[in-house]
């Protein structure tokens, strides 16, 4: 029988599982309020409306939906895409959108063209987890920047390069999430949006921005778009369709400098010839018939309310000590209790009391966090996100009052 440890490479050995696809795992039951998940409301998913565009489809081009497409995106979704974005104030041509599996296939293939084992790429502390898990799939050193409620710190950032560039060791790019970040939920002013794009083009870097919640704003003006905001061709934006549909097409697309974007397509030819085109046929008739921005403000509707009343739940319930953001959009709320509480330890505490959410220290790539946690509000009900919280609340405080008896207990001699 094969050894498959022995032969496994070096790049593989490095790889490990999503820490929260495991956690996932463990509370796969029906009583369990899970806000662990980053999961899309079901109830948010365009059913009928899906099911209309896949029969017509059917009906109309079947032979041709069915058939193989073109590695970089069939070109009527990718059209649509720049017209939407240049709606946005986002001045793109079709030709330089790739299509890919996901946002996460994207961040594979960026790897995948830009980074040779031990390369340098700088990343927020916190930040999201599937991404550094494509990054160290690379072996890719990972320099964190801490981010406040503000976002990166812009300061740090230039600390750090700095420090890099003496030691010759400029990263390869800085990796960011912009609006409404997983986890933290936080969300970079346009001044410090202008201040990132001065700063990589001061050490002339490429910046890959994640965009995947933007289109979920509730309350404030939406920012400038980074890519909006470039004129040296050195952002890359990254953006799905999982949030804004349904996460089961895996269509993802990727905006950015031709040369990337071409490089990048063909490394996807290798990788699985092209994306899913009859996902992309029903994902370009949801823009083209205008059935997506009439769903976004659906979504947002609903999401909201839940937000709201987490928030509201969050007040009654948490206990004193706990601090916890106000996100204008998204799908997180981030947690930070006490300095002593780890809440590693308390997760198995809470999951007895039928309540579960992620550990915050899994979105270190450095040692911290241990101390905090995301809370999902777009997935459960109303209902459950009330019964959720409270029962969380209770365990952060009976976990607070235990941690604080030890405290005071008397050393014996």
């Amino acid at each position: 029988m094969i050894n498959f440890e022995e032969e496994f490479s070096e790049r593989a050995s490095k790889m490990k599982r999503s820490e929260i696809r495991e956690l996932l795992k463990l509370i796969q039951k029906p009583d369990i309020i899970s806000f662990a998940g980053g999961l899309p409301n079901p109830k948010a998913f365009p059913v009928e409306e899906t099911r209309k565009i896949i029969n017509d489809l059917l009906d109309e081009k079947g032979e041709k939906v069915l058939q193989y497409g073109s590695t970089e995106g069939i070109g009527p979704l990718r059209k649509e895409l720049a017209k939407m974005m240049q709606g946005r104030d986002m001045d793109v041509d079709q030709e330089n959108i790739l299509i890919t599996h996901g946002s996460q296939q994207a961040l594979d293939l960026l790897s995948k063209v830009m980074l040779d084992p031990d390369d340098t790429i700088i990343v927020g502390s916190p930040t999201y987890l599937g991404a550094t898990g494509a990054f160290r799939a690379f072996e890719a050193n990972m320099e964190t920047v801490p981010v406040h409620k503000d976002g990166m710190d812009m300061e740090m950032l230039r600390r750090k390069l700095g420090k890099l560039k003496n030691k010759g060791k400029l990263p390869k790019f800085i990796y960011v999430v912009l609006t409404f970040q997983n986890p933290s939920g936080a969300t970079m002013s346009a001044e410090k949006r202008e201040e990132l794009l001065e700063i990589a083009s001061e050490y002339d870097l490429l910046v890959v921005e994640d965009s995947p919640y933007s289109h979920l704003r509730y309350e404030g003006e939406e920012k400038p778009h980074l890519i909006s905001m470039d004129d040296e061709d050195r952002v890359l934006r990254l953006e799905t369709f999982s949030k804004i549909l349904a996460p089961g097409f895996r269509i993802a697309w990727t905006t950015g400098p031709t040369d990337l974007i071409e490089k990048m397509c063909i490394a996807k030819q290798a990788t699985d010839l092209c994306t899913n085109p009859f996902g992309q046929y029903v994902a370009y008739k949801y823009i083209a018939e205008g059935i997506m921005d009439n769903h976004i403000e659906d979504i947002k509707e609903l999401y909201n309310k839940k937000r709201l009343t987490m928030l509201e739940a969050m007040e009654e319930h948490f206990p004193e000590g706990v601090e916890w953001n106000r996100p204008n959009g998204g799908m997180f709320i981030w947690a930070e209790l006490p300095e002593h509480i780890n809440t590693r330890e308390l997760f198995d505490k809470a999951v007895d009391e039928k309540v579960a959410y992620v550990v915050g220290d899994a979105f270190f790539v450095d040692d911290g966090g241990y101390n905090t946690m995301r809370i999902n509000f777009t997935h459960s009900s109303e209902e459950e996100i009330k019964r959720g919280i409270k029962a969380l609340g209770k365990v952060i405080q009976e976990e607070i009052e235990t941690m604080d008896v030890e405290e005071e207990s008397p050393i014996s001699p």
